[in-house]
């Protein structure tokens, strides 16, 4: 193994905000800050949200309860596209299993009322991670095999995806990329691009990560996916040390109503602990205070996390 499974999976959600962090690092945060309402919250802090109940429930109820959930307080999502990286949580979990992460996937672009064409963005999105979590993803056949996981569709998607494998076979550059893949409909060329600025440099997060801020007005959008689909490649090895510091320096995240990062790598290792069929999960108080307070004292057991040896069991 390349790379442990818990640092590709901090690598998806730390590649995701370090992403949209770059690309509106320089730029005038009160200019391009969208006006949101008082029900509407950041893709972090939807991620968070599920991150908690996939820990605390089992994964059958988690849906259900959690959509009811968000149906009660009148929760919104800032944009459409925001979707698709609040999904993470559902990838980092059955990233092992297609048919439950592919049922799951739509379920919540379903919840969210997105539009075909994000629901089968979230799709490709989510099968990229998950061929990158079990190292099975090849360059050559990623855009083949993507396809294949949305299925049959009436959105452009695949066509626009085939066009990123011809752009990648081609050699093209940035430049005519973009030219050619922005002439097609969003928000598929946005996803499209995320796509191609991955594939491109695959083995270079940072590389990937700053061709995507160049891509204008839906740079954002499109550095924060292509930062999930590299970070879980490459992992949290492969994210530049001083990047992962800037991050805990910004001061955006407070202005742009970011979950913490930290708190949730930490809520992400306790899901992985869930992944992995741990069924008493010890914490000790001082190390994971907050998402005590977040999940109920109830969920805590001072005793160790315990799985039994040489047994597989059904998640």
């Amino acid at each position: 193994m390349r790379y442990s499974l818990l640092n590709r999976c901090h690598g998806v959600l730390l590649g995701a905000i370090i992403g949209e962090n770059t690309a509106l690092r320089n730029k005038d945060v009160s200019e391009n800050a969208q006006v949101l309402s008082e029900e509407a919250m950041h893709w972090s802090q939807i991620a968070t949200s599920y991150t908690e109940s996939l820990i605390a429930l089992s994964p059958i109820e988690t849906s259900a309860r959690w959509c009811k959930q968000q149906q009660e307080q009148g929760i919104q999502l800032e944009d459409g596209l925001s979707v698709i990286p609040a999904s993470v949580p559902v990838v980092l979990f059955f990233h092992e299993n297609l048919i439950k992460l592919r049922q799951n996937s739509i379920a919540i672009a379903e919840f969210w009322q997105s539009d075909p064409m994000i629901r089968d963005g979230m799709l490709a999105v989510s099968y990229a991670i998950a061929q990158s979590l079990t190292e099975k993803l090849t360059p050559a056949t990623l855009i083949p095999q993507t396809i294949s996981f949305i299925g049959e569709t009436p959105t452009s998607l695949p066509k626009q995806l085939l066009k990123v494998k011809n752009l990648l076979e081609s050699g093209a550059g940035l430049d005519s990329a973009q030219a050619e893949l922005t002439r097609e409909e969003k928000p598929g060329n946005v996803i499209a691009m995320a796509f191609y600025c991955f594939l491109s440099t695959l083995e270079d997060f940072s590389l990937a990560v700053l061709r995507a801020d160049r891509l204008g007005r839906y740079s954002k959008t499109i550095a924060t996916l292509t930062g999930a689909l590299s970070g879980a490649y490459n992992s949290t090895a492969g994210i530049p040390l001083t990047w992962q510091i800037s991050l805990d320096r910004s001061n955006l995240a407070q202005k742009w109503q970011i979950a913490s990062s930290y708190n949730m790598l930490r809520l992400i290792k306790t899901l992985m602990a869930v992944w992995s069929g741990v069924y008493d999960i010890a914490r000790d108080s001082n190390e994971f205070g907050e998402e005590k307070s977040l999940l109920g004292s109830s969920f805590w057991s001072p005793s160790q996390a315990i799985a039994a040896p040489r047994v597989i069991r059904l998640r």
